[in-house]
């Protein structure tokens, strides 16, 4: 079964990787239920779609499109694995660490039902900052997290709810089109030859698919 492992908030930290001077990118599990709703545009919402989470580079992150970030478990084990370290819930910054759940194999504009009520949809896939280089302080860390493509995935929120660790997870609906969050950031980092797949995803941010007609039309 599909579920929740943990819901994971921000614990500010110092951040000399960008102007902004503070992350939230360190984040822990909590207990209990925490309300979800979309937090409006960036850099002039709420930041996160979790009451409680902390965005401080709102340039960056944040807003509707990027309202939850979500990372798998499965893939988190790889990882340990591969580098040879324990990573915790949330070490790469993600609301939701999830089990039994393909994040990286969802399709674009993928829902998701999580409890009773919460209903998002996965928009795109986490693109590595220099926040999360410092965070890791792996050499080249941004070139192996881009080749291995497991980036997890951003959702929006469709219906307004509570999440909690334990929350089942139902895929309501799974569009046609088929061009996955891993195939997306493929394409978006290091594979150009799949950009008009991507473009013809309707579902994917609208920012998102004007940048992609620019580099398309360059």
């Amino acid at each position: 079964m599909a579920q929740i492992l943990s819901v994971n908030l921000a614990v500010p930290e110092p951040n000399s990787a960008k102007e902004v001077g503070v992350t939230g990118i360190n984040k822990r599990p909590v207990d209990g239920a925490v309300p979800v709703r979309a937090p409006g545009p960036k850099t002039v919402g709420l930041g996160s779609g979790l009451v409680g989470d902390q965005i401080f580079d709102v340039r960056h992150h944040g807003g509707d499109d990027q309202a939850v970030y979500a990372y798998a478990r499965e893939d988190y084990d790889w990882w340990e694995a591969e580098l040879g370290r324990p990573l915790a819930d949330g070490v790469f910054g993600e609301n939701l660490t999830t089990v039994g759940l393909d994040v990286n194999g969802a399709v674009i504009g993928e829902q998701w039902r999580i409890g009773s009520e919460l209903v998002l949809q996965t928009t795109f896939g986490r693109i590595p900052c220099a926040t999360f280089q410092l965070k890791m302080g792996i050499p080249r860390w941004l070139k192996r997290f881009t080749r291995e493509a497991r980036p997890g995935a951003y959702l929006r929120v469709l219906r307004p709810g509570e999440v909690r660790a334990g929350d089942e997870v139902t895929v309501l609906h799974r569009p046609e089109h088929g061009v996955t969050v891993a195939e997306g950031f493929r394409a978006w980092m290091s594979e150009p030859e799949l950009l008009p797949r991507l473009l013809a995803v309707e579902e994917a941010p609208e920012d998102l698919r004007e940048q992609l007609r620019r580099r398309l039309n360059a």
